[in-house]
């Protein structure tokens, strides 16, 4: 009976120590794995935030920078920040496994960090200050300058695309689908996750950039840099308590193989029965972690893949399971696509949005209110309609539709579309406003600042919150859940390469809208001087494209076939596997008789 529970005790997941010996669940993973996990979470984020919630004042005020190129170079960092995550799930999921990926990551993370506050600390490297109205009057910085800043920033994003999809999937390895205390905790595990991420923002929109403003820009980045330093340090104190996926083949090799092999057999015919179709057994799947996958009619070309001609190679033949994983991650690609423009919404809070804030009065008494700590907003909006929607939402609406989560992920995700229109409208009515009220106080030509309350800009800050709590929060879930288990990390990088590629678009629409209204001898849209610009007209048709967007999303979901959950699938193997050992049983006990 001992043996027996010594046998249990071990997980069924695959997850091994960093040794690759099989562990135990009382020894390692769980919430006191979870506990540094999460502690590094909660101080990378101010690291991150820290620096993006208020680079295009740095950019503005200390590189001399104009509106839109400050906007673009703040928009195509976070893109890159956010797009190279891809890399560093490969790196993990074929070569190195997450651990290591993110332990090497996280030092070069460190490093950038650490000459990027050398950069705004030592005056050789900025130019002169500068207090003209025109930027285009203060002396630019020098190539040199320019390339230690950017050079910081880009290997912060180097060590970022190695830890951004590792660290979530490390959390959410410590506890094993194959066991039901476990799975549950899982839930819990992506709660608390959230919450690490909020408190960090929340700081770092407050805190962070106040000092940054009031205090000075060495101590706003050495602060951070001293956080994450913290950070490292306590994951790596988690080492002991970790378990760990052993890398397997490339999730992009195993993509490429399915899809190869059924052109290669293009012109074979599909049996009529599946079963005929190749599938490695069932003990197979269960020693690597895996459960096997039925095969379905969705994109049933790939299934040629599957087929057996009498060849092993693994271009030309694929195991049912492999083929219906890549059929998983190429089904969500649209899905991935209707996310590109509300992401692009996104990146406006930390470029125009805060830019229209340094228009307007932002005193209460004596104390001066930063304009990147109206970001900090989205971060409580979003939080508190996160914890209505738990706890209301969801119970209210699961007893009309019998929906564990209420509604379905996509139809969430739908409704944060819908709010994204709604935030440009808002945000184009909003800037109307302050240019009326910029013509009555004489204030165009100058570009002075409006006797109008930094408030104003509330409502957009709020509404962006609101709508995170439904899109990005269910694109993070829907993206992780919808992904195989042998491409978690994969999965988690299609919802950061949304917030990338929407960054890239936001600094393509803005350098193409910027040049295109100020051709024939016009002023344009969007100018240094934002009390002669016309960014009402730019929203607005920001609020056009997201209207285009929600129809695009609501043709995609119609096709959309939701994979099987996790959980009925555990369950269903662990009972074919118990009938499969119990025939064995029987049949050595049969022989023992004969």
């Amino acid at each position: 009976m001992a043996v027996e529970e010594g046998i249990d005790d071990y997980t069924q997941d695959g997850t091994v120590d960093l040794k690759g010996n099989p562990v135990r669940r009382s020894k390692r993973g769980g919430w006191t794995a979870c506990s540094f996990v999460v502690v590094y979470e909660v101080f990378e984020r101010m690291a991150y935030y820290g620096i993006s919630s208020n680079l295009v004042l740095y950019l503005t005020k200390k590189l001399h920078q104009g509106t839109v190129k400050s906007a673009n170079n703040v928009t195509n960092w976070v893109g890159t920040i956010w797009i190279t995550p891809i890399l560093g799930a490969y790196v993990a999921d074929a070569h190195l496994g997450r651990y290591w990926t993110f332990v090497f990551a996280s030092l070069i993370y460190v490093t950038g960090m650490s000459l990027l506050t050398l950069s705004v600390s030592i005056p050789g490297l900025k130019p002169p200050p500068c207090h003209q109205a025109n930027i285009d009057d203060c002396k630019k910085a020098s190539t040199l300058q320019l390339a230690t800043f950017f050079g910081a920033l880009y290997t912060l994003a180097i060590g970022t695309g190695g830890t951004k999809p590792n660290i979530s999937t490390i959390g959410a390895d410590q506890f094993d689908d194959f066991h039901p205390k476990e799975k549950a905790s899982k839930l819990s595990f992506f709660n608390w996750w959230m919450f690490s991420i909020f408190f960090g923002t929340l700081f770092a929109n407050t805190v962070l950039v106040y000092i940054q403003d009031n205090v000075g820009w060495t101590l706003g980045y050495g602060l951070p840099t001293l956080g994450l330093v913290i950070s490292v340090m306590i994951f790596l104190a988690g080492t002991p308590f970790y378990r760990h996926r052993v890398p397997a083949r490339s999730p992009f090799t195993k993509m490429a193989m399915v899809i190869v092999a059924a052109a290669r057999k293009w012109r074979v015919p599909l049996p009529s029965d599946p079963k005929e179709l190749h599938e490695l057994d069932l003990e197979e799947n269960a020693r690597n972690g895996k459960f096997m996958i039925g095969s379905t009619p969705t994109l049933r070309f790939l299934n040629k893949a599957a087929v057996k001609t009498g060849s092993t190679d693994p271009w030309m033949l694929s195991a049912v399971t492999q083929v219906e994983e890549t059929k998983q991650m190429l089904r969500m690609i649209p899905i991935l696509i209707a996310t590109f423009v509300p992401s692009t919404m996104i990146a406006q809070i930390n470029t125009l949005f805060i830019k229209q804030g340094t228009t307007l009065d932002r005193h209460i008494g004596n104390f001066k209110i930063p304009p990147a700590s109206l970001a900090g907003f989205v971060t409580i909006s979003m939080l508190v309609c996160v914890v209505l929607y738990d706890r209301f939402f969801v119970p209210v609406i699961r007893k009309w539709t019998n929906n564990p989560r209420g509604i379905t992920l996509l139809q969430r995700m739908g409704i944060g579309l819908v709010l994204h229109f709604i935030i440009m409208a808002v945000a184009s009515l909003t800037e109307r406003y302050r240019l009326n009220v910029a013509k009555q106080h004489g204030l165009v030509e100058n570009g002075g600042q409006l006797p109008l309350t930094i408030f104003i800009l509330l409502p957009q800050f709020v509404l962006m919150g609101t709508a995170d709590a439904f899109l990005e929060v269910a694109k993070l879930e829907f993206f992780y859940d919808q992904a195989p288990e042998s491409m978690k990390s994969l999965g988690t990088s299609y919802s950061s390469t949304s917030l990338g590629i929407g960054n890239f678009l936001s600094s393509f629409l803005l350098s193409t809208v910027s040049d295109i209204t100020q051709r024939d001898g016009h002023e344009g849209w969007i100018l240094n001087n934002l009390n002669k610009s016309h960014l009402d007209y730019y929203y607005a048709f920001f609020a056009v494209l997201n209207f285009l967007n929600f129809i695009f999303f609501m043709a995609m979901i119609r096709f959309y076939v939701y994979k099987a959950e996790v959980s009925e699938s555990m369950h269903v193997l662990t009972e074919e596997l118990k009938v499969m050992r119990l025939k064995a049983s029987n049949q050595e006990a049969a022989k023992g008789i004969a």
